[in-house]
């Protein structure tokens, strides 16, 4: 058969309707480039981007979104963005050590929702597991202490299915931050519909997924080993073994998870305050003010200077 005859047969109406969904997602998303730190954004064409969220430098329209894949689960911001700066007002304001204007409400202002693209992989393995474990025996005969040491190989199998492996879709630049806010629950997976992005941006996906099978696939062993060195009872220690997970057959989502953004800039660095918008837990980067800390050196020398004082006026009397 040719190629016309195929596609007239069907045979290509699965991969010809996902482009078309492709197609259409870029459609209409607007691509926002920062020239200051290069980072790029979408939104939908009913969202401007007015300036840049990682940087707060004005952001540059660059046209239609092209050469990125429709998500195909979301999962929602659960609280708007006045709760998202209350949040962390109520979290900042208890850093005193930070410069007043971080916690100013001139500074919350710029807090914005950032969906964050993540691979989210399902599979079912065949796992292998080896390790030497050991048994120690100890008697005294006499005025003799003896000690037995038996080593064992110790093997397992077993059929493991992987649910929701998560992992960043983006460059590492952001990877600590990403952690920094994880888990996601799973039941707060819906399929993905373009309303959710309405008045949110969107962080663009630079990383495939057969890029990151190695690093899926090392999760799934390190998981696997800890599964399978827990069966392992009944000896005095077990060496750490060996798991050996074969992939039968997986599945893999890209997905979006809302973030809500905050960046402050201070002598040329910039901290980077993150909140997952799901469940609300934070990342944060602190700034420092330098004359918070001078004035509390003094005032604890002070506090030093006085008591040693009052202590040697004790010791006269």
């Amino acid at each position: 058969f040719t190629e016309s005859e195929l596609r007239e047969a069907g045979a290509f109406a699965d991969a010809d309707d996902e482009t078309k969904k492709d197609e259409d997602f870029c459609d209409q998303m607007a691509e926002y480039h920062c020239p200051n730190c290069g980072a790029d954004i979408a939104s939908d064409e009913n969202t401007a981007a007015d300036f840049c969220p990682f940087c707060h430098n004005p952001v540059v329209l660059t046209g239609k979104l092209s050469g990125q894949k429709r998500p195909d689960k979301v999962i929602p911001f659960a609280f708007d963005r006045e709760e998202a700066k209350k949040r962390f007002l109520g979290w900042a304001k208890k850093k005193i050590f930070c410069p007043s204007d971080f916690f100013s409400d001139e500074h919350a202002d710029m807090i914005r929702g950032i969906y964050y693209p993540f691979w989210v992989t399902d599979a079912d393995t065949d796992t292998k597991y080896e390790a030497t474990a050991h048994r120690v025996r100890a008697w005294i005969a006499g005025k003799v202490k003896y000690i037995e040491t038996s080593d064992f190989k110790v093997e397992r199998t077993g059929d493991i299915h992987f649910e929701d492996i998560v992992t960043s879709a983006i460059s590492d630049a952001d990877k600590q931050m990403l952690e920094g806010v994880l888990p996601y629950p799973s039941d707060s997976l819906i399929d993905f519909s373009m309303p959710y992005l309405s008045g949110f941006a969107a962080k663009k996906r630079n990383i495939e997924r057969e890029t990151l099978t190695p690093e899926v696939q090392g999760k799934m062993n390190d998981y696997a080993e800890q599964l399978m060195k827990n069966t392992v009872t009944g000896y005095t220690s077990v060496d750490r073994g060996r798991a050996n997970v074969k992939v039968l057959k997986s599945h893999w989502d890209y997905t979006l998870m809302p973030i809500w953004i905050l960046t402050y800039k201070k002598k040329g660095k910039i901290y980077t305050f993150a909140m997952n918008g799901h469940t609300g837990k934070i990342y944060g980067e602190l700034p420092v003010s330098i004359p918070k800390l001078i004035i509390l050196g003094a005032a604890v020398g002070l506090a030093a200077a006085l008591l040693a004082f009052l202590v040697g006026v004790a010791i006269c009397v």
